[in-house]
């Protein structure tokens, strides 16, 4: 990546163009945070629901006090341990920023990341000085993006029309989307997790001496959380270590068409298969390519054997029930006919 890219990068954020960009979770499709317009074009150009936020991107060393109305001391502290990384905060909204980036809400989410070339973009940005907006570059609800061919490949119509400009750094590091924790309301809630990531809860115990609590109703809407989300367009259904060879003989004897995303060194039979490291770090890194590989590949059907439950799998284990969520009760229909 050269320095001219990014400075042509940084220009075109500040003409209120978007750029896609890679962080160490996913490709994210930024636009100057501080443009209501910008920011409406990543959700024109995503389908994404007008009332569900997206997260600022910032440069290392940023004003915390510029965008936040309340930063807690808790909020200095996971920046000063986890920053730059994949962590997000939601705090509450300085007045002066638009309410375009939180869905309307009176929050902000905002972050720090750690990859080399979306470090350089916002410190090229405004000087440093601007903030990114930017969810993941896929079309919303979808499978995210951890290479810029995936951003092509979900963006083909816009490329052509010479709408989003792409940063290729490679393959995203992390590989599923940041840690998200509110501190919104301290007082009343504590520290509450939204959204588990690479970043575990018990990590963040370890800074500010409180455990995370689980999302409650009243909790800020944040990215990622529907109940449906990260999910291609074949079904996604998960099976236990155990009934899986079984369940992919029976299901191929029928006709099914069926890929399978495994961790564990079994022999199985398979339409297509992806075998992922059977550690939290490698299978995460893995896990979003694997997805879209699989869907590729004409099938009616994606199996993916059930993570392990450790609390280290727990961003793994969100994203592929959010993946599966609006396939419940597939494999049940399958065998039934």
């Amino acid at each position: 990546m050269t320095e001219q890219a990014i400075l042509d990068a940084a220009a075109r954020l500040e003409a209120g163009a978007l750029v896609a960009f890679p962080t160490e979770t996913v490709y994210g499709l930024g636009a100057d945070a501080e443009n209501p317009a910008a920011v409406a074009a990543i959700y024109a150009a995503k389908g994404r629901p007008q009332d569900h936020p997206v997260i600022v991107h910032v440069a290392p060393g940023a004003d915390l006090d510029y965008w936040a109305a309340d930063v807690p001391d808790e909020a200095r502290k996971l920046a000063q341990a986890f920053w730059p990384g994949p962590l997000t905060m939601i705090v509450k909204r300085h007045a002066h920023i638009p309410d375009a980036v939180s869905g309307g809400q009176d929050t902000v989410g905002i972050r720090c990341p750690s990859h080399p070339v979306a470090m350089a973009l916002l410190a090229a940005f405004k000087g440093g000085k601007g903030g990114v907006a930017a969810p993941s570059a896929n079309k919303f609800g979808n499978v995210s993006p951890t290479t810029a061919q995936h951003v092509q490949d979900e963006f083909d119509e816009e490329f052509g029309a010479g709408d989003i400009t792409v940063l290729d750094g490679g393959s995203s590091q992390v590989g599923i989307e940041s840690t998200i924790v509110d501190l919104s309301r301290l007082a009343t809630h504590g520290p509450v997790l939204l959204r588990p990531g690479h970043i575990g809860a018990a990590e963040i115990a370890a800074v500010i001496g409180a455990m995370p609590a689980a999302p409650d109703a009243a909790a800020p809407r944040a990215s990622g959380t529907l109940e449906s989300h990260y999910a291609p367009k074949a079904p996604v259904a998960l099976a236990d270590t155990a009934r899986l060879p079984g369940l992919l003989t029976t299901l191929a004897g029928r006709g099914r068409r069926v890929a399978v995303i495994r961790y564990s060194p079994m022999l199985v039979q398979a339409s297509a298969q992806e075998l992922l490291p059977n550690d939290p770090a490698g299978y995460a890194f893995g896990l979003y390519a694997a997805l879209r590989t699989m869907d590729r590949a004409d099938v009616e059907l994606i199996l993916v054997e059930t993570p392990p439950q450790h609390d280290t799998w727990l961003g793994i284990n969100d994203r592929l029930r959010r993946a599966a969520f609006g396939s419940a009760g597939i494999i049940d229909r399958f065998l039934a006919n």
